[in-house]
């Protein structure tokens, strides 16, 4: 009974320490990518706070060149008191639609460099094509049930490369939505209005750029909000350690893997 009981106690892990031989260290994540990370984390946020604000000055959206109070929107979410999102998520908490631009304009620039540096360095480097482009084998419907199934079960393999759906996922972020908030953000500008009125006519007009930056700024908050779900799903102290640090901890070959 004795040798069974340290038998299965062995197998569990049980009595194991943190730094036994049943550990290996990954690299998850270059210095770059750690950088712009945590950059973006900031200024997406303050984007974000920022252009609700702006929102809440006119939470209507139309199509097309023009759109005013007595144009029929695509999107009225005017409410009771004309104010639909609240004080503790918009920057700033009080409602001032200059200071919000102030904001808003600001740190677009620095997204727009961000965005861009990422891209050109992500292309260079063979970034994209070695963690992100996804393999031909990968997008075999069998190999995409299987990897649904394991989301499912919220079993994830530790592994060091990113998986299917996180590899077409980011692709989609980096490739259309990131720099689409750009371009439709430029959209709105008067002066590219004047400038270069191809490009507002390639987005359909003014309050289409508006009504695209609206939705792509709805997406990125749906992608965040799930994002920040598979972080404390698949153990939250070990992704923040590996973006801050680039390594993870992970079982040994073998051992503690699905």
């Amino acid at each position: 009974m004795k040798q069974q009981f340290v038998a299965a106690r062995a197998a569990s892990g049980v009595g194991k320490s943190a730094g036994s031989a049943s550990m290996r260290k990954v690299h998850r994540h270059s210095l770059a990518t750690r950088l712009w990370h945590w950059a973006n984390v900031a200024t997406m946020a303050i984007m974000l706070m920022s252009g609700l604000m702006i929102f809440n000055a006119h939470p209507r959206l139309y199509w097309g060149h023009y759109g005013a109070n007595p144009d029929p929107a695509w999107l009225d979410w005017s409410g009771g008191d004309g104010i639909p999102f609240p004080g503790w998520i918009t920057l700033p908490s009080f409602y001032s639609l200059a200071d919000a631009r102030l904001w808003h304009l600001a740190f677009a620039w620095a997204f727009a460099v961000l965005v861009a540096g990422y891209l050109v360095w992500a292309g260079l480097s063979g970034h994209l094509r070695r963690r992100i482009a996804p393999r031909l084998h990968e997008l075999a419907p069998a190999h995409l049930l299987r990897e649904a199934a394991a989301h499912a079960r919220l079993r994830f393999a530790p592994e060091a490369g990113y998986n299917t759906f996180q590899k077409l996922t980011y692709g989609a972020v980096l490739l259309v939505l990131l720099p689409g908030m750009v371009l439709t953000g430029l959209g709105m500008s008067p002066a590219i209005d004047a400038g270069y009125p191809g490009l507002v006519d390639l987005l359909g007009g003014r309050q289409s750029a508006r009504s695209l930056h609206f939705i792509g700024m709805a997406l990125l908050a749906a992608f965040f909000a799930v994002h920040i779900a598979m972080v404390l799903a698949s153990g939250p102290l070990g992704q923040l350690r590996a973006m801050v640090t680039g390594w993870q901890r992970i079982p040994a070959e073998g051992e503690g893997q699905a």
